[in-house]
């Protein structure tokens, strides 16, 4: 055994000069996002993820304006997340979504307290990941039955 393993090749990874690539699915950091073709945030101050967060670390101030409601304030602490999606799948408008980020380590813990402006760059930084709140709900929905006619009684 000991001759076989001296001759394989080793499978380490040396890590600041290669990375393993991350699988598409990875739920790394939260972010916010913007609508693509207007350039305004896609939150609309619903506090539907502030509620449904089993951390409670989700916090948001709605403000109404311009005959819609955004987020005034929206904070996230990213200390204590669960990283469970909830908040992703609850949003009606895919407002905020998880993004494959793993490095995010820091020195002081108040930095991993995100603030609206950084939820927002977050969305810029790292890549998309697979789900959304839209695309969850999907996949989740029980399939529809087909409706079958009566049978006659000649059938039965």
């Amino acid at each position: 055994m000991t001759l076989v393993n001296l001759i394989r090749r080793p499978i380490t990874v040396m890590y600041p000069r290669e990375k393993r690539p991350i699988p598409e699915r990875f739920r790394g950091v939260l972010a916010l996002t913007r609508n693509p073709e207007t350039g305004e945030e896609n939150c609309i101050g619903c506090r539907l993820c502030e509620m449904i967060c089993p951390s409670r670390i989700i916090k948001v101030v709605p403000e109404k304006r311009e005959n819609r409601t955004y987020a005034k304030s929206f904070t996230l602490n990213m200390q204590a997340c669960l990283f469970c999606e909830l908040c992703v799948q609850v949003c009606p408008t895919d407002a905020i979504v998880m993004r494959r980020a793993s490095e995010i380590a820091v020195f002081n813990k108040e930095d991993l307290v995100f603030d609206k402006e950084q939820l927002l760059k977050n969305s810029e930084l790292y890549p998309e990941s697979w789900s959304t709140g839209n695309k969850l709900r999907k996949i989740q929905t029980p399939p529809r039955k087909v409706a079958t006619s009566p049978k006659s009684e000649e059938e039965k």
